[in-house]
């Protein structure tokens, strides 16, 4: 695994998002600086299709869309990326995620000050600024895009698996050498990227709880041995649910999933979803014990908001 300075990667979950908003330049730079591994990306389509970086298809928990563009919102009252030029979303202000109903925010620890100037970046305008830090410090990060309901961009006339794939070809990220995993969770678009569009990267398949309605997968077929074994035929790795890889009962003890041997069996790196300092698996005491059970567990990486916390509590190899 390239681009790593220990076995186990600290994945920056939308950057250093327990400390300053999600998906900024600024959480990625002070990501970077805490030093993770890999630095994520979710990634959405604008209305003239080009790739951002932004969590979800909506703009209504995480900018000020609906005070700077009140009569744009669907018939649903949500604010939705593809409906918005790239022009449009740099007038924007990225704020800490918050309820879009209640305005309430979702992390009430975190960062919420109020506008500060962070804006929605594009991919490539991400991508740029990752490099430039990995020359200027010495240190190669990686990056980690995600792929957002791929079928839902389709249906919408953007082919977002297409657009990704160009924005990574451009900047080196071709090959399973580079420092780069490109994660999705339809799985037939994680088949799609690798046999019809042909990339050429290290690819995960995310792994949710039951079945994923919009895009038919089956998230428990997948677990199985029969899934990860067609998992592991255009996919390298899987990124679970935290809660579907470990559980700890009321007396600290904690309880290795089955299916992790299986996809360890077959090959696949396994990089589970999120370690939070603020919000920590039930019974579980600390990000240190997490890690250690992570560790334990053979996982090959955590995605954490807390990348600091969780490069402290790694444990020293033996």
């Amino acid at each position: 695994m390239s681009s790593l300075n220990r076995d186990f990667a600290v994945i920056a979950h939308r950057g250093a998002s327990g400390y300053v908003p999600e998906h900024t330049l600024l959480a990625k730079g002070m990501a970077h600086a805490m030093g993770a591994d890999f630095l994520e990306q979710d990634v959405v389509a604008t209305r003239d299709h080009h790739a951002v970086v932004l969590h979800d298809i909506h703009l209504d928990t995480v900018t000020d869309v609906a005070k700077r563009f009140p009569d744009r919102k669907r018939s649903d009252g949500r604010y939705y990326v593809i409906d918005f030029d790239l022009a449009e979303l740099r007038t924007l202000e990225v704020l800490e995620r918050f309820d879009f109903r209640s305005g309430k925010p979702v992390f009430t620890t975190r960062c919420n000050s109020g506008p500060c100037g962070l804006r929605i970046p594009s991919l490539e305008e991400e991508i740029r600024f990752i490099q430039s830090l990995n020359r200027t410090t010495g240190r190669d990060a990686g990056i980690y895009p995600e792929i957002k309901q791929p079928a839902w961009h389709r249906e919408n006339g953007c082919d977002l698996s297409r657009i990704v794939i160009g924005v990574l070809n451009r900047f080196g990220y071709r090959d399973k050498q580079s420092g780069c995993f490109l994660q999705c969770f339809d799985e037939f678009e994680v088949r799609r990227i690798r046999n019809e569009l042909g990339y050429g990267g290290r690819l995960v398949q995310l792994i949710g709880h039951g079945h994923d309605e919009a895009s038919g997968t089956d998230y428990q077929r997948l677990r199985s041995m029969e899934g990860l074994t067609e998992t592991a035929r255009v996919a390298d790795g899987i990124g679970p649910a935290m809660d579907l890889v470990l559980k700890w009962s009321t007396k600290g003890e904690v309880e290795t999933r089955a299916f992790i041997a299986d996809a360890r069996r077959v090959g696949l790196d396994i990089h589970p979803w999120t370690l939070r300092a603020d919000a920590l698996p039930a019974n579980c005491e600390s990000v240190g014990d997490a890690v250690t059970a992570l560790v334990e567990a053979g996982v090959q990486g955590i995605f954490t908001d807390h990348p600091d916390q969780v490069a402290r509590a790694i444990p020293a190899p033996v």
